[in-house]
């Protein structure tokens, strides 16, 4: 397991707090309250781990096939239906939503190999994530990725929590399945817009990888 590089400045912060809060419990409280002190310590220190977890990098093989369309985030599978894409094909498309929580591994991947066609940020609301409305009214960033087999759109979303997207695929960019495209802080979503027709290979409410689970294969 490694760390992203995008956690670097929270947790040195965070470990920066750990040890001001600490120093100054034990100096000023554990003398006359010896086990809030210890309290302090216990808390402070879960919420630390609990920071190194949330930009933790796990080791895994990753999933790599022509035609196949690869999960692009670790979470759940929470919508699977028809809907009209008003940002970019301006026609149906088959949306693929998944929640990912503040447990979850917030590294986002390319779901599919080809050419970034189409990069754009988006300025929006905070809703919590599973809200319908946030796919189009949410602070967001939709990429549109081009092969053989056509386009795929990718939407990062931020939730209640996310105040922050990264994502770094630009326009022209040739990518590869399964590399990384960016990283959501916090709690967030994730949606794939896929043609209509896709045979899709997860169900509703199904826990998934990103890069390893098959989300769905070109029809």
């Amino acid at each position: 397991m490694t760390i992203h590089r995008e956690g670097y400045k929270s947790i040195a912060i965070g470990a920066l707090l750990f040890a001001v809060i600490n120093l100054c419990s034990f100096y000023f409280i554990s003398a006359h309250e010896a086990w809030l002190t210890g309290l302090i310590f216990i808390v402070t220190l879960g919420l630390e781990l609990f920071l190194i977890s949330f930009f933790r990098i796990p080791a895994r093989k990753q999933t790599t096939g022509d035609g196949l369309i690869i999960c692009p985030a670790d979470g759940k599978v929470v919508v699977i239906e028809e809907v009209v894409d008003e940002e970019y094909f301006k026609d149906k498309r088959l949306q693929l939503s998944i929640f990912m929580s503040p447990a979850n591994v917030h590294q986002n991947r390319n779901p599919v190999s080809g050419e970034v066609v189409y990069s754009q940020y988006h300025k929006g609301k905070y809703l919590v994530a599973w809200h319908p409305k946030s796919s189009t009214e949410n602070e967001r960033h939709s990429v549109v990725i081009r092969n053989g087999h056509g386009d795929i759109l990718v939407k990062q979303i931020a939730g209640a929590l996310a105040r922050r997207i990264v994502n770094y695929l630009s326009v022209g960019h040739k990518v590869e399945q399964s590399a990384e495209m960016g990283f959501i802080k916090f709690g967030s979503r994730v949606d794939v817009l896929l043609p209509p027709g896709t045979t899709v290979n997860v169900k509703l409410n199904e826990v998934v990888q990103g890069g390893v689970t098959v989300l769905a294969t070109w029809a």
